[in-house]
């Protein structure tokens, strides 16, 4: 009886679907007799097209908006040595990874706000006002944020991928690429911050070996000393202003 009751089931369904699957099939055709027509219209006039190209552009740049705030900003730093920094404490998921990240963007604004500014009243203010052309206003929005990344990145960095991409000697930095300069801006922020990671570390290390130890001497071998150390690297962190000295000291390595 199960068995006859699974086939009239397996039988139902395949009709069911049989009978979907002429319907839409119909639908088609139906759909290719009328005749259907996708337009894609620019604009009749120069100045509609030149919108139309506009708005296409915003929305390429806002796609890939995101890669190039992580990559040409003060982010990297920031967010790996806050990351290092929660890591250091053993609070795991305190702060959360919304607030860690929202404050690193914050502090971002903060250190490249000359920055965006310049880009602003040398580049952008003039092509909204229809004094420049793109390609003039591209050139100098790129000067502010090249002096940036040159002011931080290191020589030795910037000699590696010069080598890498073999390309001649510059005379002067204003010679070397912007696609050369990204990377060697990127790994220089990147050895930044472990840097400050590894100070950041030390002390709560300390405690970490000192807790360790008195339980060890203590017998009390079945304890984690996580647990134990925790409260004091708290108390530690709380009373050395541990957030005023962070996040004051990245904020001076820019400058």
């Amino acid at each position: 009886m199960r068995e006859r009751g699974r086939r009239a089931l397996w039988v139902r369904w395949t009709v069911a679907l049989g009978l979907a699957a002429l319907l839409v099939l119909a639908w088609a055709v139906e759909l290719r007799a009328e005749g259907p027509s996708i337009t894609i219209d620019l604009g009749g006039t120069k100045g509609q097209t030149s919108v139309v190209m506009q708005i296409l552009g915003l929305l390429t740049v806002l796609s890939l908006a995101p890669a190039l705030f992580i990559m040409v900003t003060s982010f990297t730093r920031i967010v790996i040595v806050l990351s290092f920094l929660r890591q250091a404490l053993g609070t795991q998921q305190v702060p959360p990874n919304q607030v860690l990240i929202s404050l690193a963007l914050f502090l971002t604004f903060f250190v490249m706000t000359p920055v965006w500014q310049s880009v602003y009243g040398d580049a952008l203010k003039p092509l909204f006002a229809e004094q420049i052309s793109q390609e003039e206003a591209l050139t100098r929005g790129l000067v502010p944020i090249r002096a940036f990344m040159l002011k931080q990145v290191r020589d030795k960095d910037l000699e590696l991928f010069i080598d890498l991409a073999k390309l001649p000697k510059p005379k002067s930095v204003e010679e070397v690429p912007t696609h050369v300069i990204i990377p060697s801006f990127i790994l220089s922020e990147l050895r930044i911050a472990f840097q400050i990671g590894f100070l950041v570390y030390i002390p709560f290390l300390i405690v970490d070996m000192v807790v360790a130890s008195v339980l060890m001497s203590m017998g009390m071998m079945l304890l984690p000393p996580v647990m134990i150390s925790l409260p004091f690297k708290l108390i530690l962190f709380v009373l050395a202003d541990g957030w005023y000295l962070v996040v004051g000291s990245m904020v001076k390595s820019f400058h």
